[in-house]
């Protein structure tokens, strides 16, 4: 059985928590502290287990935000490089985090110092979060000087942080509602040669877009000219959501604001009887029926049934393609049908189309069976 993300703070993190406090504050006591942070952890998920831990460091820990924050620091273990690729192995460091917010927020200048410390292991875009509401002058000046730092994690948690609809993240309303103070911070960061960096900037505008099309379009637009190759994969990469959504302006960005002409042949799914647990590939061809060269943004739609019986469509990503007059190309993809936290599959009739340019056409319908 798969580990859960949230027994990545289990009894061994606890441990090796402990045992980097206990180095760095020689009074710490470690086999109380490990006590206290494994009483009622089991039942706990991943946030929750993250602000248990925080309050059992709060503890034991000096009751001064400042003294217990110098601890923190040289408890830390070393840095990691700034890829993204570290895997959920720094979701360890989600107690200190945890502990900056909630310990930390009537000592700014303190909790911002630990920050940048904290995020050259993990990340501390959800405890600026907290910040920003109560201090947001302040912060907003230390994400400003983050943005401007040689170091590519400071730059990152300067976009993560201000990202308005961040996932597992407070919103930020008045951000949401006027994203420019991110924009013209992201300015600052969307050439960066990072692309840890990048992919935080896309998603920015990612999130903007949602709330924000036509201005993130335009943004996009600005950035195009005379844009080199990272600035272009930040770009389309920005455009994902509007792109699966059929914004035209989005797609106009990417060379495919056109209508597309062209034939779909040799649809193929499989297995004959898919049950809920299988995964379903399918394969296709795109034949090209227009006289010149023409650019296609291809994603697919799965129309799932609900248990309600309605039906909830999910845009996925497919292909980009340049199709020459008579061209045919054979795309091939897959998609699991196992029952995930995030989505539940029901048993009867679903369909499967191809968006492409923002058009929609039908391949199939087909039929989820029991398991």
């Amino acid at each position: 059985m798969a580990m859960l993300l949230k027994d990545i703070l289990n009894a061994e993190t606890v441990r090796w928590l402990s045992d980097g406090l206990a180095r760095a504050y020689p009074a710490f006591d470690g086999t109380r502290f490990k006590k206290a942070c494994l009483s009622g952890l089991p039942a706990l998920e991943l946030k929750e287990r993250a602000s248990h831990i925080a309050t059992a460091m709060h503890r034991f820990l000096p009751a001064e935000f400042p003294a217990a924050a110098q601890i923190i620091a040289a408890s830390l273990g070393p840095e990691v490089p700034p890829t993204g690729e570290n895997g959920i192995g720094v979701l360890r460091y989600m107690p200190h985090d945890s502990f900056i917010e909630r310990f930390g927020l009537d000592h700014p200048q303190e909790a911002f110092g630990l920050q940048e410390e904290l995020t050259k292991r993990a990340s501390c875009e959800f405890s600026i979060r907290a910040f920003l509401s109560k201090h947001p002058d302040l912060t907003s000046a230390r994400l400003l000087a983050w943005a401007k730092s040689g170091n590519a994690h400071l730059r990152r948690l300067a976009s993560e942080g201000i990202r308005p609809r961040l996932p597992w993240g407070r919103r930020l309303p008045g951000l949401i509602s006027d994203p420019a103070p991110v924009i013209a911070l992201l300015e600052l960061l969307k050439d960066d040669p990072e692309r840890y960096v990048q992919r935080s900037v896309a998603n920015n505008v990612n999130d903007i877009s949602k709330d924000h099309p036509d201005l993130a379009v335009a943004l996009c637009a600005r950035w195009l000219s005379n844009a080199p190759p990272d600035r272009l994969w930040v770009i389309r990469h920005a455009m994902r959501h509007l792109v699966k959504k059929g914004h035209s302006g989005a797609l106009q960005l990417m060379g495919a604001g056109k209508p597309p002409e062209i034939r779909i042949e040799s649809i193929r799914l499989s297995p004959a009887r898919l049950k809920i647990g299988d995964k379903m590939r399918f394969s296709l061809d795109v034949v090209s029926g227009a006289r010149d060269a023409q650019d296609l943004v291809v994603d697919f739609v799965v129309f799932y049934l609900k248990a309600r019986g309605n039906v909830s469509p999910k845009v996925f990503k497919l292909a980009t393609l340049s199709l020459a007059a008579g061209e045919r190309a054979t795309l091939k993809s897959s998609l699991s049908f196992a029952n995930m936290t995030t989505r539940k599959h029901y048993p009867g009739s679903h369909r499967l189309a191809l968006q492409v340019n923002g058009m929609t056409f039908e391949l199939a319908a087909f039929e989820l069976h029991p398991s």
